[in-house]
Parts: C-alpha cells; structure tokens; sequence
C-alpha cells in the first residue's frame, strides 16, 4: 500500500486521509456502530489516518472502529478554542473518549483567522506545551486563509498545515486557487506536512470529482488530502484514485451523478443573510435568525455556499 511521509513529521501516511466530520451530527449523523464500520472498511484497506476536530461529535465513531483493531493508525484533531484552557480542555477530551494517551496531530483550527499567530498565540503556546507533555505528537494549523498559510511557512514550531484549497477557489477567503497553491508551496519548501481539505468544495463538486480530487493532488506540495466518505463505495473508488491512480469510469459515473442535497448546518448558523442574497433562484431565507432552504426551489448551484463566511452551507 502506498505511503508518504507527511513533511518532516516521521508519519508515513497513505495519502488519502479519512475525513469523519460527514459521519456525525453535523450532516449525515450516523451511529457510532455504522460510522465506525465504514472507518475500519477504510483502515483495513490501508489508510491510517482519521480527520476529527472538537466540533464534529466523532470521536464515538472513531473509537468504534478502533475496538479491536490490532494496525497502524494515526489520528489528527483540531481545537477551535480561544484560549489555552479550553484548548487542554479540547485535547483532553479528546484522548479520553478515544482512548488514547496522544494525538498524532492537533491543529490550531482558525478558519476565519488571518493571523492566528497573533490572534491565537496563547492557544499555540498551550498546545506546544502539551506538546512536550507527550499529548500531542505534532502541532499543526487549519485554515481557509491564504495569508495563515503562508504566514505559517515561517513557523517552524508548526509541523503540518491543513489548507482549503479546490480546483473553484471556494471557501478561500482571501484569493484563488492559484495563490493558495503558492503558498501551500512555500510551506512545503520550509518541510511542513501538507494535506488539503475540501478538495471537493464541500460537495459542490461532486459532479467532477475525479478532475477534482486529481487537481488538488497535482499541487505542489501536498503530500495527501482528507476527503469525508459515506459508503465503501466512496471508500474504494478514492482510494484507488488517490493512492494508486485508478478510476473505474462505471464506479466514479456512479458516484458524480448521486442526488444531492442543500445542507444547512443550522446549529453553527449566524444569520447573517449573506447566503439568502447571494441566492439567484430566491430558495434561501431567515426563519427564525437562522438559514433555511426550500428544496423545491434550490437549483444546487452553491454559489450560497460561497457566499457564507463560516463554510456552513453544503451540497451533500
């Protein structure tokens, strides 16, 4: 199975990363028993690293899988916190409804951050302190901000970066692909670990994932990319795409033309209407402070999911 070592971190990964945040509460909402099962369909055909953070409610899902799993894997999370104490609080929560004594990876996770030097310095100390308790194997930053990431090339106490980055440029906040490829680059040359998310823009991509998957894979510097799976199909038809370039025409035909939905992840919601104007079929509105949409109208053009400064809008 192929492996690639993620920056100077030592981890020898498969390049395609499980990402389970589609598992949980927040979209599809799976038990831990059937999130679980499709993990370890996934870590039995040779992945070994899990995607997780403090606000996707997986870490049932991931101990599931876990339950008598003799291999090799690794973990990654991410804490949202605003200061060091929930930032221990959010690692060790973490190890402790997983089951672990550390993380192989923890991110500074400021998505909507430029500076999260500056603006989360107290949270990247905390987890450099855990760091050197053991807690945490390697400390890390996501973000879907081009300035962050390049920021973070002159960082060398952050060992891997979690960028945002698709073929549209959606959900970067601060430019296009072209520049955020840049960056990812010059991360890459100061020999941080690389692996991208929302290759697939939160699904509104799907309909050319291949092209996609393949576009975020041929940028310089990415040593591997977190994709969210719901089904062994999905499982296997990525994997041989992402690890050993294969793509089955009839499989993938399959799985660009699935149905898809507009999902609002209502919970995290703001109401700040941006999404309702940037609307061009009038399928959004605010029902109580918060986003809804009329399926019946929505034409899944996603430019609503573009339009949210939280990236909480998605066509699954």
């Amino acid at each position: 199975m192929k492996r690639v070592v993620l920056g100077k971190t030592g981890l020898r990964i498969n390049p395609l990363i499980y990402g389970t945040l589609p598992l949980g509460p927040l979209q599809a909402a799976l038990s831990p028993e059937a999130g679980g099962k499709l993990i370890r369909h996934a870590l039995d055909l040779g992945i070994n690293l899990l995607d997780t953070a403090e606000l996707y409610g997986t870490y049932p899902h991931i101990r599931a899988a876990l339950q008598g799993y003799a291999g090799e894997v690794y973990i990654a999370s991410k804490t949202h916190a605003l200061d060091a104490a929930t930032a221990r609080a959010h690692v060790e929560r973490a190890l402790r409804e997983l089951g672990r004594e550390r993380l192989e990876i923890v991110h500074l996770h400021g998505a909507r951050i430029a500076d999260p030097f500056v603006e989360r310095a107290e949270v990247l100390a905390e987890l450099l302190k855990m760091k050197d308790e053991g807690k945490i194997g390697h400390v890390g930053l996501s973000s879907h901000y081009i300035v962050a990431i390049r920021k973070a090339a002159n960082h060398p106490e952050i060992e891997v970066i979690h960028p945002l980055i698709n073929r549209s440029g959606m959900g970067i906040l601060d430019g296009d692909a072209e520049a955020m490829a840049a960056a990812i680059g010059a991360c890459h040359r100061a020999g941080q670990g690389v692996y991208a998310m929302k290759a697939l823009a939160g699904g509104n991509l799907i309909v050319e994932a291949r092209q996609s998957l393949r576009f975020v894979l041929g940028v310089e510097g990415v040593d591997a990319l977190a994709v969210g799976m719901l089904s062994e199909q999905e499982i296997e038809a990525n994997l041989a795409l992402v690890s050993d370039g294969v793509a089955d025409d009839a499989t993938w035909q399959v799985l660009e033309s699935r149905r898809r939905r507009l999902q609002i992840m209502k919970q995290f919601c703001t109401g700040c209407g941006k999404c309702v104007a940037a609307c061009t079929n009038d399928a959004l509105s605010l029902v109580a402070g918060k986003a809804q949409v009329d399926d019946a109208v929505c034409i899944l053009c996603g430019y609503c999911a573009a339009a949210c400064p939280d990236f909480m809008i998605r066509v699954v």
